[in-house]
């Protein structure tokens, strides 16, 4: 089981597949609390939609989990929290952030997941954890940064 009170900074964590993806993104469901930014780094089709599925299931959500490619950001409603999806890889410059008021979704009652967010410096928050999924031969790496906020 994933410890992510104890994990050290950058641990790695070999995925075989879609399911054992999914299976963490569950793992860090049940560990993570509002306000909480997670961003997911990594080529594209390395899995970090499949990981947000796994994290939205791991709280109870059963409709489908599509990438907010174009839309930007997927609100989803829970009993305790909002979480937000964000992908912002047809982002065109970090400023769109601002019009689209991106503020508005760092609340204290939301979890937001960003998926390409690099393609927003200057216009996000830092993140609780930074996790970066790579292809890899036996299947996706995970690895996992915790960040220190106070700095």
């Amino acid at each position: 089981m994933l410890k992510l009170g104890v994990l050290e900074i950058e641990s790695l964590i070999v995925l075989p597949d879609a399911v054992a993806t999914e299976a963490i993104g569950k793992e860090l469901a049940a560990m993570v609390k509002a306000p909480y930014v997670i961003f997911l780094q990594g080529e594209l089709g390395a899995g970090k939609t499949t990981l947000v599925r796994g994290f939205l299931r791991g709280l109870g959500y059963q409709d489908s989990v599509k990438s907010p490619t174009f839309t930007l950001v997927e609100p989803y409603q829970f009993e305790t929290c909002m979480v937000y999806h964000f992908d912002l890889y047809r982002l065109n410059v970090p400023e769109e952030l601002e019009l689209m008021g991106i503020r508005d979704y760092f609340t204290d009652d939301a979890i937001v997941l960003v998926e390409w967010p690099e393609r927003g410096l200057g216009f996000l928050p830092k993140a609780d954890f930074i996790l970066e999924l790579n292809l890899v031969p036996e299947g996706r790496s995970l690895k996992i940064n915790k960040r220190d906020k106070s700095k």
